[in-house]
């Protein structure tokens, strides 16, 4: 059975520049089935998820469902649910955990703060405080969105949690079906796609020690894809790990070409070129749509320059 992930692997369709953008991650735990769009079409009340959605547009903010790996019996009884937020931004990066019976609650965040990176909303409203345990991995599984994300990533969410891997969830979309099974890791927030339970073991450890793995990496959320992109070169150019190291701090040009400057902790930069192709030839973005070109984001040369050549 051809699906849109084997051929894209086929097709070794380059992963760089791909993740979903969010600068803040607002994770609340939802047993039971998920319809394609889970926010209104699972066991949340679709009122609740509705208010949700609309008190995170515009903020930065990117609001998802999660679950444990495994069965899903939801018995619809308030029970105590874990909920996670983190924010992805270099040098500002951190993740907070509560818990909660009654999930209406998260409708008292302020949702600007925290895509500005201020948790105390979160802390205030729902007793929340910092992550103490290991990094999160979020492998999406929801096949209601497209079927690769079932077949592929429920296995691989079962597997890690079978191996004891702490911080496992099922998370209801991270885009980019067909490069499933995909992961987002958090508190850094970089995205992973064709995530095998090894390379995620890897992954896991790196962010534990705080240093990023690049290979199978389509980006960090924080960015733009442009950013995603230009970042990731750097990265492989100077043999940076480190995972608060590096920001995007400007980005110029449109309409298919950029220039982005990518600023290291300890003053360096780089601009890096960026431009938008067409993935040839036509391939499914997800499985049952018609035949595209997705955008890649091509990275054409990286140059470190000097702040006396930026100010010229």
């Amino acid at each position: 059975m051809s699906t849109c992930s084997t051929v894209s692997r086929e097709l070794d369709e380059p992963v760089a520049g791909t993740a979903a953008t969010a600068r803040t991650w607002l994770l609340l735990e939802q047993p039971g089935p998920w319809g394609a769009k889970a926010l209104t079409s699972s066991h949340l009340d679709p009122a609740l998820g509705r208010a949700l959605e609309a008190a995170a547009k515009g903020t930065g903010v990117r609001i998802a469902l999660i679950r444990r790996p495994g069965r899903h019996a939801d018995c619809r009884v308030p029970t105590a649910r874990r909920v996670y937020v983190g924010h992805t931004v270099p040098g500002h990066a951190w993740l907070h955990a509560a818990t909660t019976t009654d999930p209406e609650r998260l409708l008292g965040l302020d949702f600007a703060a925290l895509g500005r990176g201020e948790p105390a909303t979160f802390d205030t409203a729902l007793g929340g405080r910092p992550h103490e345990g290991a990094p999160l991995a979020l492998v999406c599984t929801n096949g209601k969105r497209d079927r690769c994300c079932a077949l592929l990533g429920r296995p691989l969410a079962a597997e890690l949690a079978a191996s004891g891997v702490e911080g496992v969830w099922e998370v209801t979309h991270l885009g980019g079906h067909r490069f499933s099974p995909t992961v987002l890791v958090l508190p850094y927030g970089y995205a992973y796609g064709r995530a095998g339970a090894h390379a995620v073991e890897e992954v896991l450890r790196g962010a534990q020690e705080g240093r990023i793995v690049v290979e199978g990496c389509r980006g960090s959320s924080a960015w733009e894809r442009p950013g995603q992109a230009a970042e990731l070169a750097v990265r492989g150019a100077v043999g940076e790990y480190a995972a608060q190291s590096l920001s995007v701090v400007r980005t110029d040009g449109a309409a298919g070409r950029w220039e982005v400057t990518v600023a290291h902790a300890d003053g360096r930069r780089w601009l890096v070129e960026v431009a938008q192709g067409a993935s040839l030839p036509p391939r499914p973005e997800s499985c049952g749509s018609v035949l595209g070109s997705p955008a890649r984001m091509d990275v054409v040369a990286v140059r470190e320059v000097t702040m006396t050549a930026l100010a010229s």
